[in-house]
């Protein structure tokens, strides 16, 4: 009895979040009947909510039918995704407390998922550790107790993201032509690089960004989300949909975007016009709905900086220190996807 003690523990951190979900839903869907239109935070609200639903449901069928536990937990694990793949798209149009919210709800759902599947396998070795010991054990002997799984960290933000990138690297060239990968039109992360030269060709559906440091990164069109999280010292290069940048220190942006780029909590970030040039990278934009330049590089929204004056934290590129197109049409690819 006690593995499940511990998972109910681990659900337990979630149900003030949900209760807050629940309630700002019930909210904005009352406040909503007095307009033709629902708010983008209450379609999120309404969307997260069920999502999660489904995703905590599959756990709990881990538990309750042990026959169909491992399809209940890849049920659950493709529910997790989608969860956290919905937060990715909506990033840009949610309010900070939500976002940061909505991410630790589903960075508990994976820890759920984790400890789920660790309570399933230890049961077959335990079962076998009983049989052969059981002549050796004297019957004045209390029986053993066995111990609870322990309790696993929360996973961090870099956890959560999508496998499909580069990740962990040190002074590299990380090249790759999205146009011919098995994972066309996908998702794609970049994490935990160092001093790197990240070249992507081609377009993606969605980017996400962690933990970069004196890197310079170029980026094919993006028709969904890009989210970047804590960078320093880097330069990028992207045309996207929606662009939210959090924790940025004297970085670079040059940028074509549909929507008004978001910072929070950023310093001594710049922004300028898009320069990024390879062979067909015209048809993807058009491909993409990004053939028209909006100029939104220029008119960035500080989501901390709420004064009616410019925002101290971000500024745009003088003129003549901004970086000539770049051509990587010749750059070859490498094979440090994982």
């Amino acid at each position: 009895m006690e593995p499940e003690l511990d998972s109910t523990k681990a659900a337990a951190g979630n149900r003030k979040h949900l209760a807050m979900l629940e309630r700002l839903s019930k909210r904005t869907a009352t406040s909503s009947a007095d307009s033709p239109e629902a708010s983008p935070v209450a379609s999120f609200l309404s969307r997260f909510a069920a999502a999660k639903v489904a995703a905590e449901s599959a756990l709990s069928a881990c538990r309750s039918s042990p026959d169909d536990a491992p399809a209940s937990l890849a049920t659950a694990s493709a529910a997790v995704d989608d969860l956290e793949r919905l937060v990715a798209e909506a990033s840009h149009s949610l309010p900070p407390y939500e976002l940061r919210s909505a991410l630790a709800a589903v960075s508990d759902l994976r820890a759920a998922h984790k400890l789920a599947a660790s309570e399933i396998r230890p049961k077959k070795s335990f079962s076998f550790r009983n049989k052969s010991k059981a002549t050796k054990i004297p019957p004045q002997d209390p029986p053993a107790t066995l111990q609870p799984p322990p309790e696993l960290p929360k996973p961090s933000f870099d956890a959560i993201l999508p496998g499909f990138g580069f990740r962990g690297r040190n002074g590299a060239t990380l090249v790759k032509d999205l146009r011919v990968a098995s994972e066309k039109d996908g998702d794609f992360t970049l994490a935990d690089l160092v001093s790197c030269e990240v070249y992507l060709k081609g377009k993606c559906r969605a980017l996400y960004i962690h933990k970069l440091r004196d890197c310079r990164v170029f980026i094919g069109p993006v028709f969904g989300s890009v989210l970047i999280e804590d960078v320093e010292s880097c330069t990028f290069v992207m045309a996207a949909h929606q662009i939210r940048i959090h924790e940025a220190r004297a970085t670079d942006f040059y940028l074509r975007v549909r929507s008004r780029p978001i910072i929070e909590d950023c310093s001594g970030v710049r922004f300028a016009p898009h320069a990024l040039r390879y062979v067909g990278i015209e048809e993807d934009l058009r491909d993409s709905g990004l053939e028209e330049d909006t100029g939104n590089w220029a008119n960035v929204d500080d989501f901390k900086w709420l004064r009616a004056v410019q925002s101290p934290n971000w500024s745009l590129v003088p003129e003549e220190e901004r970086l000539p197109t770049v051509d990587i049409s010749e750059v070859q690819e490498t094979e440090d996807c994982n």
